[in-house]
Parts: structure tokens; C-alpha cells; sequence
């Protein structure tokens, strides 16, 4: 396994900064997630710690020692990307083998004991003598995982691997990538847009945005606590308000904060006063019909059944209000709340 430290790292090309500052910690045997929008840097993250870019300026060290001028092929990294790049003219076990011809296997297996060992980790056992165009995308995807997992390396870097595959080929594979990977127990960065993938299949994931990293934490963390308001609304449906606030108690923390002339209460607004302007976000799921407090009426716009609940999208006083119910209400207005503690206060 291995220890990846980013300390402050940079990335210029010309005029653009790829990456501004980027600093991290990926401990030991951890599944860890890049997530972000297009051209945020995620996929300039990964390629700078497997060695394909250099740092402008900072420092990528593996188990504490600094790896700069390390060439990809002695970093110890297993990679795959986007394009799985198999060989057309290799069977199934030859791709696999392939990496075996530089570096010796693990534990003094065999070169072909550790391929069967591998297609049998990834379930396509018995079908090493096919072609890779006689294989889905699915299958596809696994063969080049095994690949890059042959030599055994300490570090497996992931670059959207799945993001050619279809939605229910995604959940099924994500699936089987996190076991094997908690086989192995191997440290593991993934690069993924998909903001549901991103928090099924990590043990933490980091937000990154227009080239910085916007908030670190577990999936559990993001989400129910963003710190920013690019974190509340690319992770997930969320209902971001903007208010002053107008009173507050002290000994609680808790205040009022008006909202186009709508007063809600907050809880444990910090250090912030009277005449402060704060925004805040309240997941669809924290609305309810039955809430007591910090009721308001929001006007139904669309519908979308989604199985289990209803995403319900509407507007209260000319903001868009996004809610998850049970069912679609039969009227063209409801009533709702929340608790005060649903709401998180973001930073600007």
C-alpha cells in the first residue's frame, strides 16, 4: 500500500492554470474520489501523481518521500484510463501478462498463475484465450483492470473508467471495482463527474473545482455538510437561500434570518450577527409537509417519480425550491418546513 501527500501542488500550461494549490492527503488502503465538473482538474491530479505531468510548483510525495523526477514506470502505479486500451492483436490473458514482461509477479507466482489469478478476481475466469473484441465493455473494463493490477503495485489510479458504460453497467462494476479493491486492500484514486458514483464507492472524496479543491471529507460529510456553495450544488439536489439576519441568541447561537421578508430560524449561526448576510442550504429531503417550523408555501411547477420518492420542483417566492415526497401532491401549492439544524450555513 501507499501513503500519497500533495503539498501545495500547481500545474500551469502557457497562460492556464490547471491546478492552483492543490493540497492532499490519501492515506493508506483508501478508495479516495476526485470529483468535479469538466476541466476542474481531476483528471490533472491523478496524472500528475502517476508522473505523466509535473508539478509547476509543490510537491507529490509517496510514503513521505518525494517522487519528483520518479518516471512513471518506477512509481509503483497501476493505471487505468478512460480508453481502456487493450490490445486487439493480445487475447484476454495476454493483455494481462502484458505488464509481467517488465516486472516480476507478486509472491513468486508464475506469470500465468498470477493471470488466472487475476481473471478470477475480476470474474472472467476461463476466458483468457478470447480477443478483446469478443468481449462487452463491461468485460472490457475488467481485463484492463486486471492489467493494471498485475505487477501488484502499491498505488491503483482509476481515470473515469466507466464512463463509456451504460447507468446500470456503471452500479454493477463500481460494485465489483470497490470489492476488489477492498481485497487487495490497495490505495485506490478514482476520477469520476458523476456525483452518485462518486459517494456509493468512496471512503473520501475531494470536490475540486476550477483547478482547486473546494472541500475534502467522506461522501456522508459532503453531503449532509458542504462547505461551500459549489460543493451544496454539484453534490446532489439542494435548495441554497440567501437572507440577513435580523436577530439572534446568543446563548444558542441559533438567529432569525429574513428571507425575501420571510422569517426562518437557523440553528448555531456562529460568530455571525445581526446585519450579516448569510447563505444557507437545505437538502429536498429535510422539506416536509409536517414540519412545524420555518413553514412556507411553494408553488408546484414539474414532477419527476423517481420509485421510492417524488422530486418535486417548484417556487416560492420567485426561487426555485426542489423537494422529495412520497407523492405528487394533487394541488398547485403546498405547505412546507424544516428544522431549524436541516439548514447549513455555506461559506461565500
Amino acid at each position: 500500500m501507499a501513503n500519497v501527500t500533495l503539498t501545495d501542488v500547481s500545474k500551469r500550461f502557457a497562460e492556464t492554470t490547471a491546478l492552483d494549490t492543490v493540497s492532499l492527503e490519501i492515506e493508506d488502503g483508501e478508495f479516495f474520489t476526485l470529483v468535479g465538473p469538466s476541466g476542474c482538474g481531476k483528471t490533472t491530479t491523478l496524472r500528475t501523481i502517476a508522473g505523466f505531468e509535473t508539478p509547476t510548483e509543490g510537491t507529490v510525495a509517496f510514503d513521505s518521500e518525494d517522487v519528483a523526477g520518479v518516471p512513471v514506470e518506477e512509481r509503483d502505479v497501476g493505471i487505468v484510463f478512460q480508453n481502456y486500451a487493450l490490445f486487439p492483436h493480445m487475447t484476454v490473458a495476454e493483455n494481462v501478462a502484458y505488464s509481467l514482461r517488465f516486472r516480476d509477479a507478486p509472491g513468486g507466482a508464475t506469470k500465468d498463475e498470477r493471470v488466472t489469478e487475476l481473471l478470477e478476481l475480476v470474474d472472467l475466469a476461463g476466458m483468457g484465450d478470447r480477443d478483446p473484441s469478443e468481449l462487452s465493455g463491461g468485460q472490457q473494463q475488467r481485463v484492463a483492470l486486471a492489467r493494471s493490477l498485475a505487477p501488484g503495485p502499491s498505488l491503483l489510479l482509476l481515470d473515469e473508467p466507466m464512463s463509456a458504460l451504460d447507468a446500470r453497467l456503471r452500479e454493477t462494476l463500481r460494485r465489483q471495482v470497490k470489492r476488489i479493491q477492498q481485497e487487495l486492500d490497495i490505495t485506490t484514486i478514482y476520477v469520476t463527474h458523476d456525483q452518485e458514483e462518486a459517494l456509493s464507492i468512496s471512503d473520501r472524496l475531494a470536490v475540486m473545482h476550477n483547478g482547486r479543491v473546494e472541500q475534502v471529507g467522506t461522501p456522508r460529510e459532503v453531503y449532509r455538510t458542504p462547505d461551500t456553495r459549489f460543493v451544496a450544488e454539484f453534490i446532489g439536489d439542494n435548495n441554497v437561500l440567501t437572507g440577513t439576519i435580523t436577530d439572534r441568541d446568543d446563548a444558542s447561537g441559533n438567529a432569525t434570518i429574513e428571507v425575501d421578508d420571510h422569517a426562518l430560524t437557523l440553528a448555531d449561526v456562529g460568530d455571525r450577527t445581526v446585519g450579516d448576510t448569510v447563505t444557507f442550504c437545505v437538502r429536498p429531503e429535510a422539506l416536509s409537509q409536517t414540519a412545524t417550523e420555518n413553514r412556507f408555501t411553494m408553488t408546484v411547477e414539474t414532477a419527476e417519480f423517481l420509485g421510492e420518492t417524488t422530486r418535486i420542483y417548484g417556487r416560492w417566492n420567485d426561487r426555485q425550491i426542489v423537494v422529495r415526497l412520497d407523492d405528487v401532491p394533487d394541488r398547485e401549492t403546498i405547505e412546507l418546513g424544516f428544522s431549524p439544524d436541516a439548514a447549513t450555513i455555506l461559506e461565500p
